[in-house]
């Protein structure tokens, strides 16, 4: 890996320290270098969702933050609608906002800062905190741009054939459901559906073949006019930034109702945010070469360009732990990382906007399952255990083949590289309930 010069962006530099204290202790997800938005309340009040900030194991609330004396017209401008739990507002105005406020905070929150007396107040310990989605999501879709876990899941059903002629030429996505997703901490009743009868008659019932999917959410800024797509170049300006993901899978339903037009039920009944959004100018310390193997066809143009194959990948780490009730403490069942992805988020941008969709502030695209090339690298039980035939065995004494009633997912990730400062996402976490 390259080392990583702050010296393009001062709020990256790896020697800031916060008068935070706990945003300087080597482990934490959140350090002066992160400052990512999520919405949240102080937990046990009905007050109403403002935009907070997380720096180390606080919250730092916009609302109460905006009411500070010392803030330069153009930030107190940006800061308004976040202090009215509006992020979509941000959003909307672009690289160029995002990047204002995100200097102005920095500075705010930096050792030494003369607003530091007026801010303390406006913090708010995590721990007290309730979070919530943290913008207004008006449409979410899912792609498939994890070829490894593509690859896994084709040789299950496809031995000799398993990716389809068009996976190394488009993007694959499905639109999805929005009412169902939800942040961190989600729980939620197993899904019933549709499955196959032994007679050939189907039976109605709980899934019994229920999953996980590893996956990173990228939120669109700006986006694009109705009929005007985004070039890769705009593409590349217009992604706001990052959550964890883990969209949830019925198996056995999803075999059942796939065929012809892709899954429905057997996705649409829940899916899990990590509650803070990792902006794209923290994530620029962890970007990468994009490549594809040697053989591989090249994009399409539309899909191309000198800055993504520069720097269009992403270096992070992916995890999987698994709770059950027999546990003291979670289990590692997976880690793999971002980069391995076949498609990048301003690939994705573009392709979606390509045949003229507009894409609008606030939009979720789901990158898909994201595994790596080896078996402990995978991002779903379905490939963990081959299809349910290979169970895992944990160190509990437990069995797995697929999600038990009572059993918690929590997603993880960080970014780490040579001359940056470490940071994280936070946790993602679900836990399955019994069908009602």
């Amino acid at each position: 890996m390259t080392d990583f010069n702050a010296s393009t962006d001062p709020t990256l530099d790896p020697a800031l320290q916060s008068w935070v204290a706990s945003a300087n202790e080597p482990g934490t997800d959140f350090p002066l270098q992160n400052l990512p938005y999520g919405a949240f309340r102080r937990a046990g009040t009905d007050e109403p969702l403002r935009i907070g900030v997380a720096i180390g194991d606080q919250v730092l609330d916009l609302k109460q933050a905006a009411a500070q004396a010392g803030w330069p017209a153009d930030v107190a401008a940006l800061l308004a609608p976040l202090a009215a739990g509006d992020l979509n507002a941000l959003m909307a105005q672009g690289a160029p906002a995002r990047r204002t406020l995100r200097a102005a905070l920095s500075a705010a929150l930096r050792a030494g800062s003369p607003q530091q007396a007026a801010l303390q107040a406006a913090l708010v310990p995590q721990a007290q905190a309730e979070m919530a989605v943290p913008c207004r999501i008006g449409d979410y879709t899912d792609f498939y741009a994890g070829i490894h876990h593509a690859t896994a899941v084709g040789k299950l059903f496809r031995p000799d054939n398993p990716l389809l002629p068009n996976y190394k030429w488009v993007p694959i996505g499905y639109h999805g459901r929005v009412s169902s997703i939800r942040v961190s901490g989600q729980q939620f009743r197993r899904p019933k559906g549709q499955t196959p009868g032994a007679d050939g008659v189907p039976v109605y019932g709980p899934a019994k073949r229920l999953d996980y999917e590893l996956e990173m959410g990228v939120f669109v800024g700006a986006g694009n006019a109705l009929g005007d797509p985004l070039t890769m170049a705009q593409a590349e300006t217009e992604w706001f930034g990052m959550v964890l993901l883990n969209d949830w899978s019925a198996r056995d339903i999803q075999a059942w109702e796939y065929q012809p037009l892709g899954p429905f039920l057997s996705k649409s009944f829940a899916s899990t945010l990590s509650p803070w959004i990792v902006t794209q100018e923290a994530l620029a310390p962890f970007r990468r070469p994009f490549t594809r193997p040697e053989g591989d066809p090249a994009p399409l143009p539309h899909l191309d360009s000198p800055a993504n194959r520069e720097r269009g990948a992403l270096a992070i780490t992916i995890e999987v732990w698994l709770q059950t009730a027999g546990m003291g403490a979670p289990e590692r069942l997976s880690q793999g990382s971002v980069g391995d992805a076949y498609w990048t988020v301003a690939q994705l941008l573009a392709h979606h906007s390509s045949n003229g969709c507009n894409l609008q502030p606030g939009d979720l695209l789901g990158s898909g399952t994201l595994s790596g090339p080896k078996p402990d690298q995978a991002g779903s039980l379905l490939e963990l255990t081959q299809g349910g035939k290979q169970p895992i065995t944990l160190a509990s004494g437990e069995q797995r083949t697929f999600l038990q009633d009572g059993d918690t997912v929590i997603l993880k990730a960080w970014a780490e590289a040579p001359g940056a400062r470490r940071i994280g996402f936070g946790e993602c976490r679900g836990t399955v309930l019994a069908a009602g």
